[in-house]
């Protein structure tokens, strides 16, 4: 599962340490391009035999444009892609991984915080436990989505950040494979990520995220510290909803304390009661006010910084609860939603009406769901931000 959703654009940058003028460098002759990839990685210090070294390996790959533009898994809902990817598999090759690293793992919640069953559950859809790598060349897919100017800002200092990895013996150029989109190793690590978090989790002397689980593990956690976990706290919980409750509170923009949504008669999904405290939380129904319901807590945003795509983030979130040891989800009676094609109708319709949807690409994002929500309450219908057919038709 790739992760090239997730933009995080302002923490590579620093990490790298490249100016922005210099990443937006893009297009043009391919051989002037790694001419001055050449030279900005020389001015950060890296060996020229490291350098010419990764710059023999970069290439343009037409199959990563390919890949960059036809992005579409996330246009699934959230029941589709979390029944696909929450499956008896990962659940059972979770649970024992979590048995056979538990001395790691324990270490690793002891030094950030992150609990294993939050790092297994990245690593189960990531790359099957470190069964599917990915075999694209990440030079050469690197140097592809530097030189194309859709987002060299984002690819740049990735692009500088593998050469680091060539230059630190961490890892071969031929043995730098990985997804399309320039992740490495067990949980897809992009390369700026792989130098500022990789450790050598069992005293090698190498940092090796492409074959070493104890590498991998530590790493992993190091880095979602980095996107501030909360130790202590948890992420996600299934919860009951009545059917009072007033829907347009319902959003992932909408911050309460717990106590609010005990309030309004928001149960744990056994029907006990929620602790009446002060902890934020979001109410999210993915599927509208008929399927699952989850209060989100402030841990649940470092899914979304880990993967911008809400479809994704919610499903390892809820894959870390039940490898955590929760049941499974209800996921009740939701109407049916609108397939690609109606959601591309939605939100053009939506940008008609004058609401930002975040682009008109049949994914149902936040943005779109909060446009979904203010035409749900000026229609007079339960603003759950889940658009149906009928809302199609009345717009």
């Amino acid at each position: 599962m790739l992760r090239a959703r997730r933009l995080a654009l302002t923490l590579t940058l620093l990490l790298s340490g490249t100016s922005l003028a210099a990443a937006q460098q893009c297009g043009g002759d391919f051989s002037q391009f790694l001419d001055g990839v050449r030279a900005e990685a020389l001015a950060k210090g890296l060996s020229p035999a490291a350098v010419d070294t990764a710059l023999a390996s970069m290439r343009l790959d037409p199959k990563v444009l390919a890949a960059d533009r036809a992005q579409g898994v996330f246009a699934q809902d959230w029941q589709q892609f979390a029944t696909r990817m929450v499956n008896s598999y990962r659940l059972t090759q979770g649970k024992a991984n979590l048995q056979k690293y538990a001395d790691v793992l324990a270490r690793v919640e002891a030094e950030t915080g992150v609990p294993g069953p939050v790092i297994a559950a990245f690593w189960g859809l990531e790359t099957d436990y470190g069964a599917v790598l990915g075999n694209f060349d990440t030079l050469a897919a690197l140097a592809t989505l530097s030189h194309d100017c859709r987002r060299p800002e984002l690819f740049r200092p990735h692009l500088i950040g593998a050469i680091e990895i060539v230059d630190r013996g961490y890892l071969t150029p031929s043995e730098m494979k990985g997804a399309w989109a320039g992740e490495i190793g067990q949980t897809q690590l992009l390369p700026a990520e792989y130098i500022a978090f990789g450790t050598d989790g069992d005293g090698n002397g190498r940092v090796d995220l492409r074959k070493d689980a104890a590498d991998v593990l530590v790493t992993t956690g190091k880095y979602i510290q980095s996107l501030g976990w909360r130790g202590g706290e948890p992420w996600l919980e299934a919860v009951r909803v009545p059917a009072d409750f007033p829907w347009d509170r319902a959003a992932l923009v909408n911050k309460e304390p717990r106590s609010s949504f005990a309030s309004l008669g928001v149960a744990k999904a056994d029907g006990s009661p929620l602790p009446a405290d002060g902890l934020p939380a979001a109410l999210i129904l993915p599927m509208g006010r008929g399927g699952p319901a989850f209060l989100a807590y402030p841990n649940f945003d470092i899914y979304l910084k880990w993967n911008k795509s809400l479809v994704y983030s919610l499903t390892a979130a809820y894959f870390s609860t039940r490898l955590a040891g929760a049941p499974p989800i209800d996921m009740g009676n939701p109407q049916p939603g609108l397939d690609l094609d109606q959601t591309k109708r939605l939100q053009q319709r939506l940008v008609e009406l004058g609401h930002d949807v975040g682009g008109v690409d049949g994914i149902l994002g936040e943005k779109t769901r909060s446009a979904v929500r203010r035409e749900q309450q000026r229609l007079g219908l339960p603003a759950d931000g889940w658009p149906t057919r009928d809302l199609l038709s009345a717009l």
